[in-house]
């Protein structure tokens, strides 16, 4: 069973219970450890699913993070959990301090159906305020489903998880900040949208004058996009290929864009690499090249494909199950590359209708420069 199975069924099960547990330990033992269970760790392993783990902080001995997931003797993981009808705004700081005293590279706060996942990105060693990835279960999407895989026992990659942790953190940021601003613009929001239209003082008057504009603005703008994609979406036969396009476009694109780096970060320049989105599948590129095409993933319809092209450009496919397949075919991705990196010459051929011909090598005159020498004397 695919693991977005397993989790749907988790989740079915999920939303049945949470309402009879009243306790904090009720949701450990109801929830929280049957969901690490469903990621691969031996829960009944101290020496792997350690409870109630120590972690000193200072002079003050004795302090405990409810779970920590093991590597070695060392925690890679710390959670703490609270009981299902808390909310997890205002119990960060507790975390904060263990993470400090450990070597534990990443910390998951929980009540069973939320779970935010932190990291060190701004401070080595010091937890992050804001969480680089931020889960409901009970209202999970297929590219968060992506991330939560990476952290299955089989799975776990530290340095992985370390790369695609800072583009996930900026993109919740960015995309709450914009929802704040379109439920309630700053004075700074509305200023920015006055720069290039109005050459006036930009008072307080006048923010509060354009304040109603530019939040009207805002709603049309986005209701008449929405309104175009849905009417796109019924003029096609495809439906679902244009809402999975969008999909990838929003969500997707930077799981398959860090799959590829991390596959080709010992072969080329990383940063030469770019995503091309169609209505049927998002193309990888290398130096923005759409004849350079690296593969192409199509994650639309029943099956999900990897497409490479051969020496001829004709297009090999291959079934995955999840983005994250794409670190299998490792070497294939790898080769593609490298003939775009060292160029063989290839012969051209002329197809006609009787039969296909190598064209022959163009000729070629050469003149030599400066008087001649081979002059006979009469």
């Amino acid at each position: 069973m695919e693991f977005k199975d397993e989790l749907k069924k988790y989740t079915e099960r999920l939303e049945n219970i949470k309402d009879t547990l009243q306790t904090e330990e009720a949701t450990k033992m109801s929830l929280i450890v049957p969901f690490f269970q469903l990621l691969g760790y031996d829960v009944f392993n101290p020496l792997e699913f350690c409870p109630e783990y120590t972690a000193d902080i200072g002079i003050k001995k004795g302090e405990k993070v409810d779970y920590a997931i093991l590597m070695g003797k060392d925690p890679v993981i710390l959670i703490e959990a609270k009981s299902v009808n808390k909310k997890l705004d205002r119990h960060s700081s507790q975390l904060f301090r263990y993470f400090v005293s450990t070597p534990a590279k990443f910390a998951i706060l929980t009540n069973g159906i939320e779970y935010k996942f932190y990291t060190d990105l701004d401070d080595t060693n010091k937890m992050d305020k804001e969480p680089f990835l931020d889960i409901n279960l009970l209202n999970i999407k297929d590219a968060e489903i992506s991330q939560l895989n990476k952290f299955k026992k089989q799975n776990l990659n530290i340095s992985e998880i370390m790369d695609s942790a800072s583009l996930l953190k900026y993109n919740s940021l960015f995309k709450n900040f914009i929802e704040n601003q379109f439920k309630n613009p700053t004075d700074d929001f509305i200023k920015l949208f006055l720069q290039p239209v109005y050459k006036g003082a930009k008072t307080q008057s006048v923010i509060e004058k354009f304040r109603p504009i530019v939040e009207k603005a805002l709603t049309d703008y986005i209701n008449e996009l929405l309104t175009d994609k849905i009417q796109a979406a019924l003029n096609t036969t495809v439906t679902s290929s244009n809402v999975s396009a969008l999909n990838i476009q929003t969500n997707e694109h930077w799981d398959i864009l860090s799959e590829i780096k991390d596959v080709l970060k010992n072969t080329i320049d990383v940063n030469k690499i770019s995503l091309k989105h169609t209505g049927s599948y998002t193309a990888v590129l290398y130096e923005k090249n759409v004849r350079k095409w690296i593969c192409r993933i199509s994650l639309s319809g029943t099956q999900k494909l990897l497409i490479l092209p051969d020496i001829n450009k004709n297009e090999i496919r291959m079934p995955i199950s999840d983005i994250s397949d794409l670190k299998n075919f490792s070497e294939q991705i790898i080769e593609v590359v490298q003939r775009y990196l060292h160029p063989v010459l290839l012969k051209e051929v002329l197809y006609t209708r009787w039969g296909n011909y190598e064209m022959p090598e163009p000729y070629k005159i050469l003149l030599e420069k400066g008087p001649r020498k081979n002059l006979k004397k009469l």
